[in-house]
């Protein structure tokens, strides 16, 4: 079958007075690929890139004609696709152990006699430094400044060693701390829609697309620009040139009708999305909006729905490029030949659209009319738990029976020792002890920020406080969003009510949300207390915002500068007054809430392109204390062993170029059995690190003191301090001991109960090999390779569940980790007790998605099962991935032998 490049489909483009090449749908439509003209734009996007990338090899003839079947099959027959994006998007968390590989990488060149340069990124690579700044100081005009030296006293050691990765690494750019968030970033920068490249004498243009190491690139698919978040397993893959395999997705096509009503901000938007498209289910979907609706959203506030696809479980929410496009490319300052090739580039590939543009072909259709939304916040434990704010009261003290066991004890409320001079307080179930406005959801839509900002005006000039026991905090998601609250004057109404600027970063969002003062956290804990967080976020799982918090609530920043006067999930919010003014007139929400048009007014005159402009103009430079950071040369790392930051991880140690056979899973010993819903931050935490811990033992043992211990997300340089952290969560269940809440489990046969890692490490010393069991959507969430990496470095061969998130099912494998996933019941049809040995044979005959049979053998009553599972390798790609023992190994020695690194298997 001859090439369909052969066939003439790339085109020229001419831009004014610049000329273009590119590949032409049209032209592949005319070639044969009947009505791909009518395919959803993120499938168009797909099949550009397949046609660019063409060469009979890793993409052929066959792969473009069954994208396009999409037309006929709506996505429903599976069929896998090499999809090589244009970059690679970081932040320090997943980026400092993605360049950790990279470092040992070059390393084990050595080992396998090959040169170390060849471990180089060949997609450009951006990192920003934005997940390591805490809120340990608040509420004063110092705050930045402290909080800023902190990071840096805190993190020097790993800021160095991404420092040497940017000198070290070619086409791999950092930007520096305090900048902003990286999604922000790569929304209002980063980002063109549409990209070029000088090839055989010609500017190729073609979509930008991108994979990034947070979850959350999937907030630049409202800048139309396609992308989603991957393992750092994942990406490293992408950064050396491998083309990332996917099945063709199934895309849910969501119409948007009318317009949001007044009252009714963006996040109320985005929390209705995502509780209706988690009923729905579209895990491994892609989500298209579409519609009038659609055409009238900000760029915002796309991006503040597409920010939150992984909330909705969904690869991406994807938004063509419209008017709005053009617009907001305008105004961030993008170069007019960019705006202009953007527009010229949609319109001629059919990637524009308009009120009047024809309905694309769907697997399947939502409707949402716009004028519906009502104000809402979710929580207290996921994203996806909307709740209409009328409502949040009686859902709170629902939730305080129900989820939380303190029936009987709503209005439990303890004394707080303070200060001398302080007025006297208490604090009880349901006080809101966290006010945050951060997170990228939010931070990069100017309206609600400026909604925000006016409630904390008309508070303060109606004489409102906020509670004395609510810890506020402002992390804006760029400079920009300082400027023009500042040219509005409302960064002085923040301020005044301790909304102060305390970092450029995800902050409580991550998990860094610092220490509460101490006499607070003190009457929580000795009491058992239930506070709250409220935040502007897109994450509210356990365990993950403050180890103090059970209860975490995601709102909009107007919300949660309201929350912060109000001081209580308790009270109706809507229906009772925030507090009394001047007079003692009872003051209500409605009261200080602005207007739709005031809003509209000042974002108009306070927002422009000159902030961006400017604020970007330098944005890999950096402050004083990053250019201050002394970096040694060299084309490897000088590790130091006695660093607690950065180690050389074992995975490529003893590595030879023939990889050992797989063999089968024999007398495996049960590590932990879970529920349902397993986050990654349950497997891999990020926030702070208990020092009666494993990971806390290895850091005292090592004289660090628990004052600088950071948290496991700047840690995860470390795999010694990572594989410790591994199920580590404070909230994590494992059933084998139901009575702990924790990171604990039970050895067998001896019956002790003890920390997960050190089983891990005793099965270990007795050469038994492990394994998991879990509920449903396990390892949902962040997009954590070291929620793999730690599993695998525990012992444990494989996992059993009854379904899983997309990322975490790929980074198991990306890791030689072989997940399973029962084709009945679960493990609770199996009577489970943890002291059973299980046995998996004929792996060395595994296929994609084969059926395989596990043995259980329980010692106690000698009882054998037996039970069908499906291996969850999904295509020929990722088994090529475990037979290597994982996708680096597989890379490594591709490259090793000099062969460019294709897709693993045809």
């Amino acid at each position: 079958m001859p090439s369909l490049d052969s066939l003439k489909t790339r085109r020229d483009l001419a831009v004014g007075r610049k000329k273009y090449a590119y590949y032409s749908l049209q032209a592949a439509e005319e070639a044969g690929l009947a009505g791909i003209s009518q395919l959803p734009v993120s499938m168009k996007v797909l099949l550009e890139n397949l046609l660019r990338k063409e060469d009979g090899k890793s993409v052929s003839v066959d792969d473009l004609r069954a994208l396009a079947a999409f037309i006929e099959n709506r996505g429903k027959v599976e069929y896998e696709i090499a999809f090589t994006p244009a970059r690679v998007l970081m932040q320090d968390f997943t980026g400092v152990p993605a360049v950790v590989d990279l470092a040992a990488m070059r390393d084990a060149m050595h080992t396998l006699g090959a040169d170390p340069k060849k471990i180089n990124p060949l997609n450009p690579v951006d990192l920003v430094i934005d997940h390591s700044v805490m809120v340990d100081y608040f509420g004063t005009p110092k705050a930045f400044d402290e909080n800023v030296d902190k990071e840096y006293e805190r993190n020097g050691e790993r800021y160095r060693f991404l420092r040497w990765g940017s000198s070290a690494f070619n086409d791999f750019r950092v930007v520096p701390p305090g900048t902003g968030i990286c999604h922000q970033v790569n929304l209002e920068y980063l980002a063109q829609t549409v990209w070029t490249l000088d090839e055989d004498g010609k500017t190729v243009a073609y979509p930008d697309t991108v994979v990034g190491t947070d979850s959350h690139t999937t907030m630049v698919n409202g800048l139309s620009v396609l992308g989603w978040g991957v393992g750092g397993i994942e990406a490293e893959a992408a950064m050396l040139g491998q083309p990332i395999p996917m099945l063709i997705p199934e895309v849910i096509g969501f119409r948007l009708t009318g317009k949001l009503p007044e009252g009714a901000t963006a996040t109320d938007l985005v929390l209705t999305v995502t509780q209706m498209l988690r009923k729905k289910g579209v895990v491994g979907k892609f989500v298209e909006y579409f519609g009038p609706g659609t055409v009238g959203l900000t760029i915002e506030d796309q991006a503040t729905i597409a920010n939150m696809a992984p909330e909705y479980g969904a690869t991406c929410g994807f938004f063509p490029v419209s008017q709005a496009t053009i617009n907001y490319l305008k105004e961030t300052g993008r170069a007019k030949e960019r705006v202009a090739l953007v527009e010229a580039y949609a319109k001629a590939q059919g990637f524009w659209i308009d009120e009047d543009s024809p309905e694309p072909v769907f697997t399947d259709v939502l409707e949402l009319d716009l004028s519906t939304v009502l104000p809402s916040i979710a929580g207290p434990k996921r994203p996806q738990d909307r709740v209409l704010l009328s409502d949040a009261a009686s859902a709170f003290k629902e939730a305080l029976a129900h989820d939380f066991g303190k029936a009987g004890h709503e209005s439990a409320r303890m004394p707080v020792a303070v200060g001398k001079g302080e007025e006297p307080f208490d604090v009880g179930h349901g006080d809101v002890v966290i006010a945050a406005i951060t997170s990228c959801t939010n931070t990069s839509n100017p309206a609600v920020l400026i909604a925000a900002g006016l409630v904390a005006r008309n508070a303060l000039a109606k004489g409102l406080k906020v509670k004395p026991w609510v810890k506020t905090s402002l992390a804006p998601g760029s400079k920009v969003v300082t400027d023009y609250l500042t040219n509005a004057g409302l960064q002085k109404d923040l301020d005044a009510l301790g909304f102060n600027l305390v970092g450029y970063g995800c902050t409580t969002c991550i998990g860094n949300s610092g220490p509460l003062p101490q006499a607070i956290s003190d009457v929580i804990n000795s009491d058992d207390l239930v506070a709250c967080s409220v935040l502007s976020g897109n994450r509210n799982f356990e365990g993950r915002v403050n180890p103090d918090v059970r209860a975490n609530y995601l709102a909009s920043p107007p919300l949660v500068v309201a929350y912060a006067l109000l001081g209580t999930m308790q009270k109706d919010i809507v229906n009772e007054p925030l507090g009394a003014d001047k007079k003692g007139q009872p003051v209500y929400l409605r009261d200080i809430w602005p207007t739709n048009e005031e809003i509209a007014k000042i974002q108009r005159k306070a927002v422009t392109n000159a902030l961006f402009t400017k604020r970007y103009a330098n944005v890999f430079d950096g402050d004083k204390h990053w250019q201050g950071i002394k970096v040694a040369g060299g084309q490897t790392y000088a590790w130091d062993s006695t660093s607690t930051y950065v180690q050389n991880p074992p995975y490529f140690e003893g590595i030879k170029m023939t990889p050992d056979p797989i063999t089968d899973i024999q007398e495996a010993r049960v590590l932990a059995i879970f529920g349902d819903s397993i986050t990654t931050d349950h497997i891999s935490p990020a926030g702070s690190i208990r020092a009666t811990s494993p990971a806390g033992r290895y850091l005292l043992e090592r004289q660090v003191r628990q004052d600088e211990f950071n948290g496991y997300g700047a840690r995860r340089g470390n795999h010694e301090v990572m594989m410790r952290g591994t199920f580590a969560n404070i909230r994590i269940r494992n059933k084998m001991t139901p009575e702990i809440e924790g990171g604990v489990t039970k050895h067998f046969p001896s019956g002790e109960v003890m920390a997960i890692y050190d089983a891990a490490m005793q099965y270990q010393t007795e050469g038994r090999p492990l394994v998991i069991f879990a509920g449903k959507e396990y390892g949902t969430g962040s997009s954590r390779d070291w929620a793999a990496k730690g599993t695998k470095l525990l012992g444990v061969r494989a996992v059993f569940a009854e379904s899983y998130e997309r990322i975490h099912r790929s980074n198991l494998v990306g890791m030689g980790v072989l997940p399973l996933q029962f084709i009945e019941d679960g493990w609770q049809r199996l009577g489970l007790t943890g002291e059973e040995i299980v046995t998996i044979r004929g792996l060395d005959a595994i296929t994609p998605r084969m059926t395989l049979q596990a043995e259980l053998y329980r010692p106690s009553d000698h009882k054998t099962a037996r039970f069908p599972v499906r291996c969850r390798i999904d295509n020929q790609t990722e088994l090529e991935y475990f037979r290597a023992g994982g996708v680096m190994q597989y890379v490594l020695r591709n490259l090793a032998r000099g062969a460019e690194v294709p897709v693993a298997a045809e």
